[in-house]
């Protein structure tokens, strides 16, 4: 269930041993797969509006001090320049600081994957050896060949990345790769989350 918001670094827990972040372009997605991974329909707000997500907000997990973080979304440009600019400074240095990261959920649209400020986002995590699961994400507006090649493409693209990474499919409308998504929660966080409320 959500647990709280922040707009700095020093509003964050003290006490988290364990979070896993999701990150992504502010028209990816990134809130109906947070809801279709819950099974829940409003655990994160879904807006047809990019760049919702203005703060860092955390959702707790059935294992004490575990939690999910949704970043705010990033490359949305009609925000004003000041706003746009904490944002990338707080992804930023969350990204690179926060201890209790074990891993980071990057989506990216299957039709779009690859952009710079994605590839921005993976150099942050293999700057401090953080592994990385890319979803592309709607991928219900693809057929399947269609989605194969796309994740074909982005694997061969960073088949030479230097830290540990893992691509998948998913469509939050047909709860498409939904489970390939826990599995990786899983390995990061020590629990099962698709068996659990949140």
């Amino acid at each position: 269930m959500f647990a709280f918001s922040a707009n700095s670094l020093n509003q964050l827990p003290e006490n988290s041993e364990v979070e896993v972040a999701f990150a992504g372009r502010s028209n990816a997605g990134k809130s109906s797969a947070l809801n279709a991974l819950t099974n829940q329909k409003a655990l994160a707000r879904v807006s047809k509006t990019p760049g919702r997500t203005q703060l860092i907000n955390y959702f707790t997990l059935p294992k004490p001090d575990c939690y999910l973080v949704d970043l705010p979304g990033y490359g949305y440009a009609n925000v004003p320049p000041a706003v746009r600019a904490h944002w990338e400074k707080l992804l930023g240095d969350y990204l690179l600081t926060r201890e209790p990261l074990r891993g980071v959920v990057i989506l990216m649209d299957i039709r779009h994957p690859l952009k710079n400020l994605d590839i921005t986002m993976l150099e942050c995590c293999a700057s401090r050896g953080l592994p990385a699961h890319i979803v592309l994400t709607k991928a219900d507006k693809l057929k399947k060949g269609a989605q194969q090649k796309q994740l074909l493409s982005v694997e061969r693209e960073l088949a030479d990345f230097p830290s540990p990474l893992t691509i998948q499919t998913f469509s939050s409308l047909k709860k498409q790769g939904v489970d390939k998504l826990t599995h990786q929660l899983d390995q990061w966080t020590g629990l099962n989350v698709y068996k659990h409320e949140l």
